[in-house]
């Protein structure tokens, strides 16, 4: 055999081998989440930076065959977009909205109003004093309607505000409640509405299973609505624990908002293995705790048993969605594999979580084939 036959057969070799280890990203009913879920409701991912700039491109291959909807992770709050007042940096978020496009996804822009990764200047004046009332609903008014904009018929939703109704049901207060008032989320609809018609609004925020927060929200969106403040969907963000919020009191929340005209979305799934420092799982990005060797216990893999547990959880919330497929309209999972998650280090740094569906390696868990089997074969339900 010739020097020229030896490469061509390593290359052939190589390739065989690359491809090989592609297919094998994929569930193994060769059926993808998008296509088993295409008849029920947008089944979508949180992307971020390595995957809107290419650098992560076997996660970029996973994302295109498996979700048909992508929301932007972090590049497009308002610390990232618009650092310096009058100042905005579009760059990453024009790739990610030119990704959804060349795949033809569903993209959802993350977030317009939210009271944390927003700069400084956003509520203090040049002598670091805390801006007026008219101030800063100027400064709102100009970051939606550059941001909106610019997206204007290409952002197809928005999540308009962002996390405003403590767990009691009472206004968040932040300092756009503090300086504003309970306006501010009006008038952050009423700017997006004006800067693009056709985009789809939304309210998110997290522990929305808790009767507290779910009474606060409805009363928040018929106050609104009464006003003739248009919003879509309320999004849930799910962020679940193994043995907190109940699939029980989800439901409530799903019929509940559902009952309001609106629709339901699942905006920011995971489902964290690691125990809980506290009763509720939560999301309030500013909470920390020290490490602390006992609640990192599986740095080194998860056993057999434990996994059974998240797979029975995580396909009791499926069921829970595929249930109400009529009531929802987006199911998104924050983030694409285990190495992704923010849930690494939150509420405590440098722990090994697992809670999405996609592995380290960017294999499929058997989660998702079970997930898959559940639409294509209904008696599994």
């Amino acid at each position: 055999m010739n020097i020229q036959r030896i490469v061509l057969s390593i290359s052939f070799v190589c390739l065989f081998t690359f491809c090989a280890a592609q297919c094998k990203l994929q569930p193994e009913s060769q059926i993808s989440l998008k296509t088993a879920f295409e008849n029920k409701f947008l089944i979508g991912v949180a992307m971020n930076a390595n995957q809107i700039t290419g650098l992560d491109s076997i996660g970029d291959s996973v994302i295109i065959g498996n979700f048909n909807s992508i929301v932007a992770e972090n590049c497009m709050k308002s610390e990232m977009i618009q650092p310096v007042e009058g100042k905005f940096d579009f760059s990453l978020a024009d790739q990610f909205v030119k990704f959804g496009e060349s795949h033809k996804m569903f993209i959802v822009g993350h977030t317009l109003v939210w009271h944390s990764q927003v700069p400084k200047w956003f509520f203090t004046d040049d002598k670091g004093l805390e801006v007026s009332r008219e101030v800063l609903i100027e400064r709102i008014h100009k970051h939606i309607s550059t941001l909106v904009g610019r997206y204007k018929g290409r952002v197809k939703g928005w999540d308009v505000v962002n996390e405003a109704i403590n767990d009691d049901g009472s206004y968040r207060a932040s300092p756009f409640y503090r300086i504003i008032g309970k306006d501010f989320i009006k008038l952050a609809f009423q700017f997006a509405h004006e800067a693009d018609p056709d985009a789809q609004l939304y309210y998110n925020d997290y522990n929305m299973a808790l009767g507290g927060k779910r009474e606060g929200v409805i009363k928040m969106v018929e106050e609104l609505k009464r006003e003739g403040i248009r919003i879509d969907a309320i999004g849930m963000q799910s962020h679940i624990g193994l043995y907190s919020p109940t699939v029980g009191e989800f439901e409530k929340s799903i019929l509940a908002f559902s009952s309001l005209g609106v629709k339901v979305m699942m905006t920011e799934l995971d489902l964290s293995v690691l125990p809980s420092p506290w009763e509720n799982t939560g999301a309030n990005v500013s909470d920390r705790v020290a490490y602390q060797e006992k609640m990192n216990p599986y740095k080194n893999g998860v056993s057999v048993e434990k996994i059974a547990e998240w797979e029975k959880v995580y396909s009791d919330y499926f069921k829970l969605f595929i249930k109400h497929q009529d009531k929802i309209s987006r199911v998104t999972l924050w983030g694409l594999t285990d190495a992704d998650s923010w849930k690494n280090d939150w509420p405590i740094r440098g722990r090994t979580d697992y809670p999405l569906l996609f592995d380290r390696n960017h294999k499929a868990k058997p989660i998702v084939a079970k997930i898959i089997k559940m639409i294509t074969t209904p008696s599994e339900m």
